[in-house]
C-alpha cells in the first residue's frame, strides 16, 4: 500500500492490534493512507475515540517485536494445522495470507448452526456474496483440534444438531 500512497493514490489501510499484537479485546486499531483522506476521516471521527487504556497497551505493544513474531508463527501454525484437517476430511477451502480461513459447505448455515450449538462461533458469508462460505479464525492448537473434531462429528452427522 505504501508504494500506491507515496504514488499519490487515494487509498487508506486499516490495521487492527486484536490478533497480531494481542489486543483483541480493546478493539484499538490505526490506519494510514493519503493526507486529504486522513484530514477527511478526522473531520467525521467522534472526540476521544480512542480510550487511554487502550491507547497506552497499543504504544506499548507496538515496539514488541519478539510478540508479533512469536504469533506470526503461531498463526501460521494454525492455518497448517487447519489445512491439514479440512485436507483429511475433505472440506474444501480457500489458502489464507491472513488469521482466518474460508471454507466451503454446501449448506454453510447448516454448518453454522452446529457448530454454534457446539459452543464455536465462526462467521456467515452470505453478506459478502459468499453464500457456502464460513470465514473459520484461527485459534491455538486445542481450539483448531476441537473445531476440527466437531466438523468431523459433523460430518458424520450431517451436521444435524447434538
Amino acid at each position: 500500500m505504501r508504494p500506491l500512497i507515496a504514488a499519490g493514490r487515494k487509498v487508506f489501510c486499516t490495521r487492527t492490534f486484536s490478533k497480531i499484537y494481542g489486543l483483541a479485546g480493546l478493539r484499538i486499531g490505526y490506519g494510514y493512507g493519503a493526507c486529504e483522506l486522513i484530514r477527511v476521516l478526522h473531520q467525521v471521527r467522534p472526540p476521544f475515540n480512542v480510550n487511554s487504556v487502550a491507547l497506552a497497551a497499543a504504544l506499548g505493544a507496538i515496539d514488541d517485536t519478539e510478540f508479533v513474531e512469536r504469533s506470526r508463527k503461531a498463526n501460521r501454525d494454525g492455518l497448517a494445522q487447519l489445512y491439514e484437517g479440512f485436507s483429511e476430511l475433505g472440506v474444501e477451502y480457500v489458502p489464507s495470507e491472513g488469521n482466518f480461513v474460508l471454507v466451503r459447505f454446501e449448506d454453510s448455515d447448516r454448518v453454522f448452526q452446529y457448530l454454534y450449538s457446539e459452543g464455536i462461533i465462526v462467521r456467515p458469508l452470505q453478506g459478502y456474496a459468499l453464500p457456502e462460505y464460513l470465514r473459520i479464525s484461527v485459534g491455538h492448537r486445542d481450539q483448531n483440534q476441537r473445531l476440527l473434531a466437531a466438523l468431523s462429528r459433523g460430518l458424520e452427522r450431517g451436521f444435524a444438531d447434538t
